[in-house]
């Protein structure tokens, strides 16, 4: 599984991938829910689950309960040529369950913890490059 953390302050993102046992100890989890950060390696901090993805790419909705996926209403647009028209999309639901694959959170408390060692530099994608142009 993997967890995108986000840091709200600077924008920055990067992702980790964790093992199974790690995502059987947040099954039943909610979206909103606070966990500790030391689960997925970041000591100090606390995370705020904000969506993810189920392993069929559906996206997990908050006003859904529960861990099913169910077709809703979703509104296409308030204004212009498309105003008061909806679609149906199918989209998992608020809870955490086997089936996901991606955890989306946001950390809400940082504690202790070391940004830079957080967010690791890129590097190595831009010395790629370079070598792609020579």
């Amino acid at each position: 599984m993997k967890v995108v953390y986000s840091d709200p302050k600077t924008g920055l993102t990067a992702q980790k991938e964790v093992s199974d046992e790690i995502l059987a100890s947040l099954i039943g989890a909610k979206i909103g829910d606070v966990v500790d950060g030391s689960l997925f390696g970041l000591n100090g901090c606390k995370l705020k689950i904000t969506g993810g993805s189920d392993d069929s790419g559906f996206g997990m909705e908050k006003s859904v309960s529960g861990s099913m996926k169910v077709g809703v209403l979703r509104r296409i647009a308030n204004a212009g040529k498309d105003k008061g028209q909806y679609e149906r999309v199918t989209v998992a639901g608020n809870t955490i369950n086997e089936k996901v694959v991606q955890l989306n959170t946001m950390i809400v408390d940082y504690g202790n913890a070391n940004i830079s060692e957080m967010f690791p530099k890129k590097e190595k994608a831009e010395n790629e490059k370079e070598a792609e142009k020579k």
